[in-house]
């Protein structure tokens, strides 16, 4: 990735929490951040991969090629101990593709019981890919956050599984917690700042 960055970088997500997560996590820097919003032609990629990396991978791939741009795309989930690592890859499609938040944190909290499990361990896992629209190279860059499955859904703050993730110090879910926290700590904003390292280089004055 030798090329100079971009003007522009696609963010590749149709979800508006996560993409005002990574506006405020990128804030500062000159490039403008497009999402998949701004281009409803652009079909949908079928995440077929076997980890986060592979399917955040793809997506950028895939998505810089239909659109010319610079691409950051992540793949992220909720691994729980106790159900051998699952929702996993498959968080966001967790009782069902139509399932909404409430019905998959329901569902999950309904297995989790029946294992008879008491340290409800939980962790979410980023994965970042970033491609290079002239090259097609790609970067990957990797956060996780430690952290227990609550009892029940707690506070209407983030969005997905964050009212049922009380991450490790903390007595709060990602539900409960403020933005300004969640951005020093979350599994995306650790993998955005190994990704801001990166990018940093192409912007020595920021730095």
């Amino acid at each position: 990735m030798n090329n100079p960055l971009p003007a522009e970088i696609l963010i590749a997500t149709h979800n508006a929490g996560k993409l005002r997560e990574f506006q405020n996590l990128l804030s500062g820097f000159p490039f403008a951040l497009r999402s998949l919003r701004d281009f409803p032609n652009v079909a949908e990629v079928i995440e077929s991969g076997s980890s986060f990396a592979e399917n955040a991978v793809l997506k950028a791939r895939s998505y810089s090629e239909h659109t010319g741009l610079w691409t950051l795309a992540d793949d992220s989930g909720l691994e729980v101990r106790a159900l051998g690592g699952a929702p996993g890859i498959f968080s966001a499609r967790y009782g069902g593709d139509n399932a909404t938040d409430a019905q998959r944190m329901n569902k999950l909290l309904s297995e989790l019981s029946r294992t008879g499990d008491a340290t409800r361990r939980a962790r979410f896992v980023c994965v970042i890919a970033l491609t290079d629209s002239a090259s097609a190279q790609v970067k990957t860059f990797t956060g996780t956050c430690e952290g227990r499955i609550a009892d029940e859904p707690r506070g209407s703050g983030g969005f997905g599984y964050d009212p049922i993730f009380i991450p490790d110090g903390y007595t709060e879910s990602f539900g409960e917690l403020s933005p300004a926290i969640k951005q020093l700590i979350s599994h995306r904003a650790r993998s955005l700042k190994a990704a801001r390292t990166f990018l940093l280089d192409g912007f020595p004055s920021l730095a």
